[in-house]
């Protein structure tokens, strides 16, 4: 073994350690605590006073331990998006405490941290393999990664001619709310970016077809002038990250240092700096620490107050529901956030949405725990996969889960689909050829 492998060998062997992913996760646990101070000097919407620090300390020290869990469970699925939300319910536990909004914080953030809890078992801890009635040939796998790179290029072609605009991010606003895609064109846009080709690219980069694996991040990318979105800008980005992250580190700590090390980075270049958000730290910052994690941490917090005055919708956001029941909500939950709280589209998670909208504070609990039943199917269909692959294949739904429904993410970004192509590849795949 050389003296570089051996090296990345030996850290990967200490930092998945039970002692070493404690430290991490609770040293994770107080740098976003402190990521969201700093984010209330540039967020109107979060609020801090000096005067009630001690208890949001107390709050967040209470609950982190919680994330002792992710230093004793396996990796699987559910461990990936499970520390994602526990990151983000943290968020919400912290921006409660000081929140001025007109909601029951009390039960709101007892009702957060049972929901996570409920949502967490399941996720982490049902790992059972399904039985595979119909896997696939290894022949007949490597056909069907063609065939997705192919669809991808005709959705793309056909996409490009409703639009197809090179802008800047800063410039997307101006242009994305006039984007109008036919439906099912709108679902493979969700299908393909969200799951197929981050699922091509994992199986190529292992299986070491570096030229395929690049067709397919060149294809993610391709969906930006299209969609004029900042997941698709930096989606391949990402994905190149989680190769590198899963290089060095074992899956579990690969997890933890995905949200830790991006929020450290945007943390500590922001206090060197005292950068604007106009500038490029600023903007790191923004992207990283705001963006990507406290406001969905402040989605929670909008959608408390908003339905603790308001009917609740007992699911009838859901389209399919919609036409067979009453709603007394005319427009998408998104857009009636925002006609309130004048805070652009505030999209959340189903904590949010399948929780406090439908049926409130009192029995969110219950639908995290059917939440985290749906997701831990996921585990049981990559149940015998590497690690490694399942992390990479589905690098971008934890991103995804965070920001919209359970049930748009199970339906309109394809984790449904990304659930049964794992159910169904050859166990075999990636196993050395003699």
């Amino acid at each position: 073994m050389s003296a570089p492998a051996g090296i990345i060998s030996d850290l990967r062997a200490r930092l998945d350690s039970k002692a070493a992913l404690t430290r991490l996760v609770l040293l994770h646990s107080a740098v976003t605590c402190l990521s969201l101070i700093e984010v209330a000097t540039f967020q109107l919407s979060i609020d801090f006073d000096p005067k009630r620090l001690w208890i949001a300390v107390l709050v967040a020290a209470g609950f982190s331990v919680v994330s002792l869990l992710f230093a004793s469970a396996r990796f699987c699925f559910g461990y990936f998006v499970g520390f994602y939300f526990y990151t983000m319910i943290l968020g919400f536990l912290w921006i409660d405490v000081f929140s001025d909004y007109n909601y029951p914080r009390s039960l709101a953030g007892v009702s957060a941290a049972l929901a996570l809890l409920l949502c967490l078992m399941p996720m982490l801890f049902i790992r059972a393999p399904l039985r595979q009635f119909v896997p696939m040939s290894n022949a007949r796998f490597e056909h069907l990664l063609t065939l997705i790179l192919l669809v991808s290029i005709v959705t793309i072609a056909v996409a490009s001619t409703y639009n197809f605009r090179l802008v800047s991010i800063a410039n997307i606003y101006d242009y994305r709310d006039t984007l109008e895609f036919p439906g099912l064109l709108r679902y493979l846009i969700g299908w393909i970016s969200s799951a197929l080709l981050p699922f091509a690219f994992a199986s190529y980069w292992l299986l070491g077809h570096r030229w395929r694996a690049g067709l397919a991040l060149v294809l993610l990318l391709l969906f930006y002038p299209i969609t004029l979105t900042k997941f698709a800008f930096f989606t391949p980005a990402w994905l190149i990250a989680l190769v590198v992250l899963s290089r060095l580190l074992e899956a579990r700590a690969s997890v933890i240092a995905s949200i830790f090390v991006p929020m450290l980075i945007g943390l500590l270049v922001i206090w060197v700096t005292e950068a604007s958000l106009r500038s490029i730290p600023g903007r790191y910052f923004d992207i990283v620490n705001i963006r990507m994690m406290a406001t969905a941490s402040g989605a929670l917090e909008l959608y408390n107050d908003f339905f603790a005055n308001h009917p609740l919708t007992w699911f009838c956001q859901i389209s399919v529901l919609k036409p067979l029941m009453h709603c007394p909500y005319d427009e998408p939950l998104a857009v009636v956030m925002q006609n309130t709280y004048d805070f652009g589209n505030v999209n959340a998670s189903l904590f949010a949405t399948e929780g406090i909208a439908s049926v409130g504070p009192w029995l969110a609990p219950l639908t995290a725990l059917a939440a985290g039943l749906v997701l831990a199917l996921g585990n049981r269909a990559s149940a015998g996969l590497p690690p490694r692959f399942v992390l990479m294949s589905s690098g971008v739904l934890p991103h995804i889960l965070l920001n919209v429904p359970l049930s748009v993410a199970m339906l309109t970004h394809g984790t449904a689909i990304l659930f049964l192509l794992w159910y169904v590849m050859p166990r075999t795949l990636f196993e050395e050829k003699p």
